[in-house]
């Protein structure tokens, strides 16, 4: 059934010092959206970003996620890191706990975490280390929401422990048959227009198309896009213009999982 209500995140605070990816302000992103995936420091954002941007989301109503990846300034967590995976874990533990007190400092909660990259990838695939993330989880953050690919070992196990949960659409990104993104280190320039066209048909229709030109079924509760691709600025603008006019209402992620399943009780 079409979506009615959706949930928009971008992923911010990714910068380090006086070094920034993005080519537009977080401020004025977060004026957009209703759900920020907030850099914790280990691919990339320091302490005093970190505090801005969690700031920033108070001040603008938008949810805190905590953007948890591998510990790779360099490569911006888009390259697998090798560890076993109680390191990997303690490393997302590490993220977690940063980016709470920064929430806790400006009078939030943390309403989701959202893994990076390569580490998003590989959780997406690995069913035991997806296992131990959730039961670390169910542990540190039972009531937080995670954000993840409907196709992945993460939603599938996130879903059976009882883990709030909630499935990504990615605008800026390819897909696969499988549904799953097709994974990349760098984007191009992109058309804001054919962008907005993609998610709304993605929400009235439920349906993406490939990049083998294949149409596939997508289910979803938020959409992503990235505050480094290029245009990003632009992209937003459009997306959200569109998503209104067609009648597409945007709000907090809490609300969406809820809405939804009373439209699917109404329509039985």
């Amino acid at each position: 059934m079409p979506v009615t209500i959706v949930d928009i995140n971008c992923d911010m605070g990714e910068a380090f010092g006086q070094w920034w990816l993005s080519d537009t302000d977080d401020a004025r992103l977060m004026e957009l959206i209703s759900s920020a995936n907030i850099a914790a420091g280990f691919h990339a954002g320091d302490p005093n970003l970190m505090d801005a941007t969690v700031r920033l989301a108070t001040q603008h109503g938008v949810g805190i996620g905590v953007h948890p990846g591998y510990r790779d300034l360099q490569g911006f967590g888009r390259r697998k890191i090798n560890g076993n995976d109680d390191e990997i874990i303690n490393d997302i533990v590490y993220q977690i706990g940063a980016l709470r007190e920064f929430a806790r400092r400006h009078g939030a909660n943390l309403q989701h975490v959202k893994p990076h990259g390569a580490l998003y990838m590989e959780l997406a695939a690995n069913e035991a280390l997806s296992r131990s993330f959730v039961k670390l989880m169910r542990t540190v953050a039972p009531n937080a929401f995670v954000f993840c690919m409907g196709m992945s070992e993460t939603y599938r196990i996130a879903t059976e422990a009882g883990q709030p949960v909630i499935r990504e659409f990615y605008a800026d990104r390819d897909y696969d048959r499988s549904g799953s993104i097709v994974f990349t280190r760098h984007v191009g320039k992109l058309d804001p227009a054919g962008i907005a066209d993609k998610v709304v048909r993605a929400c009235l229709e439920g349906k993406v198309r490939t990049v083998d030109g294949a149409d596939i079924d997508i289910d979803f509760e938020s959409i992503c896009f990235h505050s480094d691709t290029p245009g990003c600025l632009e992209i937003a603008g459009a997306m959200r213009s569109a998503l209104v006019a067609n009648g597409i209402r945007i709000a907090p992620v809490s609300e969406v999982p809820t809405q939804q399943a009373q439209a699917a009780r109404g329509s039985k």
